[in-house]
């Protein structure tokens, strides 16, 4: 069995099992408000071996400004950034987070920093979108990548050397307020919206807690009545992440990725009756030179003299055209995946070929399924 061939009988296999099996509505859906937000700051890394933005004036004037603060008088010329870099600190603030938690940071040299390893990152605000700062970030940065150079030029670059994380490096000084406790209902947001998943999501939460607890409002959001107690509240929405629900069969997609040539076909993807040939035409041409001498005759006195004369090259091109045998292949009414897979197979088709003959389909109105190039 080749790989193209196994790879879609394992699509077919994992689409079935997807669709039969029930999910949790935790993994459908997300309460409306209760999400994370990112927030984004300026910094100093300091301790590099070396490795920093060298004489660079960003990092250079960052310095000198920090230093300031702490009540030093100094110019940038007096400074030597080579041990420092300027960076760009990022963190996404998870719901619900209190003053005096920590969240994860990630480091980023914007500078001509080489490598951030074993460097720390001085204090960094961390404002969100409104320009509030919400934490403060501080620590030794864990970087995976490692750079060398050589005196020679050569270099040697293992990952990503100039960005780092520091666990728990960044202390919540700000509450993000949620409107989690101050309505009527929770709003349960579909991750993919579906008209007949919403009704069925709804259905799900009426059939367990009682009817009229949830109603569909549109196919992204199911409205649930929830209670006014904080703590009743938390208790009911651990209840309501457990329920199961079976979601309704996604859309017919054939999605095709032109970078890498991968194609995925949705398992509800059918086929109307169509006829398909499929072959090949190859062309090709060979060039050469064939360089043909002639020779000159010169009678005299003392008999003939045969001189050579310069070769002269004449271009010699050779075409030869291979066409492979068509090959042609029908598609009844209501052909499934697994039918449409094992009939492009028969015939050989590539990746390419693949993408060639699903176009073809879409375009005379055979293909049941929306094609999505990504």
């Amino acid at each position: 069995m080749s790989v193209f061939r196994l790879c879609m009988a394992l699509a077919v296999v994992l689409l079935g099992a997807g669709i039969a099996c029930a999910d949790r509505l935790k993994d459908l859906a997300s309460v409306s408000g209760v999400r994370s937000n990112q927030l984004i700051g300026y910094g100093v890394v300091v301790g590099l071996l070396g490795t920093g933005d060298g004489n660079s004036g960003l990092t250079l004037q960052s310095l000198e400004s920090l230093i300031s603060r702490l009540g030093l008088q100094i110019e940038a010329r007096d400074l030597n950034t080579k041990n420092a870099a300027a960076v760009m600190v990022t963190a996404d603030l998870g719901p619900f987070l209190k003053e005096g938690q920590v969240v994860d940071v990630t480091v980023s040299a914007i500078g001509q920093s080489k490598s951030l390893r074993g460097g720390t990152l001085l204090m960094t605000p961390l404002m969100g979108a409104d320009g509030e700062i919400y934490a403060i970030a501080q620590g030794n940065l864990v970087v995976g990548g490692l750079g060398v150079d050589g005196n020679d030029g050569s270099s040697l670059t293992v990952n990503i050397p100039t960005v780092g994380r520091i666990p728990g490096g960044a202390t919540v000084e700000r509450i993000v307020e949620t409107p989690y406790h101050d309505t009527e209902f929770l709003v349960l947001n579909l991750h993919r919206p579906d008209f007949s998943t919403a009704a069925a999501v709804a259905q799900a939460i009426n059939t367990t807690f009682g009817d009229g607890t949830a109603s569909p409002v549109d196919a992204s959001s199911i409205a649930v009545r929830a209670p006014s107690s904080p703590s009743q509240r938390v208790a009911f929405t651990s209840l309501l992440e457990s329920v199961e629900v079976t979601p309704d069969a996604p859309r017919a997609r054939v999605v095709v990725n032109s970078r890498t040539g991968t194609v995925v076909i949705g398992g509800e993807v059918k086929v109307t009756p169509a006829a398909v040939t499929h072959g090949s035409l190859t062309v090709r041409v060979t060039e050469d030179m064939k360089v043909t001498r002639g020779n000159t005759v010169i009678a005299g006195p003392g008999g003939t003299v045969v001189v050579p004369d310069d070769g002269v090259a004449n271009p010699d091109s050779q075409i030869a055209v291979l066409e492979e045998p068509a090959r042609a292949f029908v598609f009844d009414p209501g052909v499934s995946l697994a039918s449409l897979v094992d009939a492009i197979n028969a015939v050989g088709a590539t990746p390419s070929d693949l993408v060639a003959i699903l176009e073809a389909l879409r375009e005379v109105g055979a293909l049941r399924a929306e094609l999505v190039v990504i």
